[in-house]
């Protein structure tokens, strides 16, 4: 059997990243930086108001106090997105907005909360030091200066701060495009009656969900148990896809192993045994004029999904240019015995309890139990030489996103 490590580095040697395209700001979401990204003017290009309140000559309001106001006449005011040039004369004061333009002479902003909030003559009551409350032109990012690294992931706050240095788009490379293909007769829609000896499709669901969580977008396919109709669905989708995902149809030798059948020709396909439970029997290989990487996962949901989390996942991320990060992987104290297969690393469906460094092992750990895999949290990892650990015992344990 080949050890999970192995079968991952010749995933990872086999992926080749998406070519960068440049996407308008909605369409880069999600998508890695392929080039640096700069400041096209300084981080706030004008010096303006951090607070509602008074533009003033900070000397103006030195002396201002509680039982010895300073009273100030209103010449003006500011709100935000107001282009004037105006000033303020010794001995006056401007009402300013929030982000509103700082008019010339002033040097102190002084917070509303502090005076009368008059529109005519002001009062105030306290003294603002000169600074107080400014937002000087450049103090968040200097013009020119690196507002984000080649291999940045943009999500929410990076597309903001691209949106706020002026650019319009982003060199990106893109969320890759995943084609989910589930096998089986006995597939049925979720939501429409049932016969006996047939089950609802879950795993298109699921692995599509997976795809979107590490950051893809997916597409749901499903096709019967014929070798002839999946070979075409893999044609059809590996033009337009990143990546192709199956599930179902490679069993060690199963007579109805109709995604091995259907690439049964295809030399850039590889299936094997990987040394780990669930999810022993996989493939991988390319296939189509891209070439396209395609994973041949197993039948059985928590295998597909535990095969996902472990070979997926770091391709996705390759894909996009990356250096694949483990899932987040901690040490935890057992808190009921469990059983492993020999010579197989198992992973376990557990609850991590972070608070107190404990995990616990789940009933109902079939690679086809749902429930157990819906409750946990965590993968409690055994190594392929141990075979049972006892309450107490540390155990590796891996976060589920």
């Amino acid at each position: 059997m080949v050890p999970v490590e192995a079968h991952l580095a010749h995933v990872l040697a086999a992926i080749r990243p998406v070519s960068p395209a440049r996407l308008g700001l909605a369409e880069a979401e999600g998508g890695v930086l392929a080039e640096d990204a700069t400041a096209r003017c300084p981080l706030p290009s004008f010096d303006n108001s951090a607070m509602d309140g008074y533009a003033v000559h900070a000397s103006d309001v030195a002396q201002a106090g509680p039982d010895s106001p300073v009273t100030l006449p209103v010449t003006d005011e500011i709100p935000a997105g107001d282009t004037r040039s105006l000033m303020v004369a010794p001995g006056t004061c401007v009402r300013i907005m929030t982000g509103a333009l700082l008019p010339g002479g002033a040097d102190a902003v002084v917070p509303v909360e502090w005076t009368d909030g008059s529109r005519q003559q002001a009062r105030f009551t306290q003294p603002a030091p000169a600074g107080h409350a400014l937002r000087r032109r450049g103090d968040d990012v200097a013009e020119g200066e690196v507002l984000l690294a080649a291999g940045t992931r943009l999500g929410p706050a990076q597309i903001a701060l691209l949106a706020a240095g002026g650019h319009g788009s982003a060199l990106v490379r893109p969320r890759p495009r995943v084609a989910v293909i589930a096998t089986g007769n006995e597939l049925a829609e979720p939501g429409t009656p049932l016969v006996p000896g047939r089950i609802w499709d879950s795993n298109s669901y699921m692995l599509a969900a997976a795809v979107r969580q590490a950051g893809g977008v997916a597409q749901r396919h499903r096709v019967t148990d014929d070798p002839q109709v999946v070979l075409a669905a893999i044609k059809e989708h590996s033009g337009p896809a990143d990546l192709l995902i199956t599930s179902g149809g490679v069993s060690m030798g199963g007579e109805h192993d109709v995604v091995k059948a259907a690439l049964v020709d295809h030399a850039d396909v590889a299936f094997s045994k990987v040394a780990m439970q669930p999810g022993m029997p996989q493939g991988f290989g390319l296939v189509g004029k891209g070439p396209t990487p395609i994973f041949t996962l197993p039948g059985n949901p928590v295998s597909a999904f535990v095969s996902f989390q472990l070979f997926v996942r770091p391709a996705m991320e390759a894909l996009q240019g990356l250096t694949p990060v483990p899932l987040p992987a901690v040490r935890a104290i057992l808190t009921a015995p469990l059983r492993a297969p020999a010579g197989r690393r198992a992973f376990l469906r557990g609850v991590l309890d972070a608070a107190t460094g404990t995990v616990t092992p789940l009933t109902g750990q079939g690679s086809h139990q749902l429930g157990a895999l819906a409750r946990a949290n965590a993968l409690i990892v055994v190594p392929e030489q141990v075979v049972r650990m006892e309450e107490g015992d540390p155990a590796d344990v891996i976060s589920l996103p």
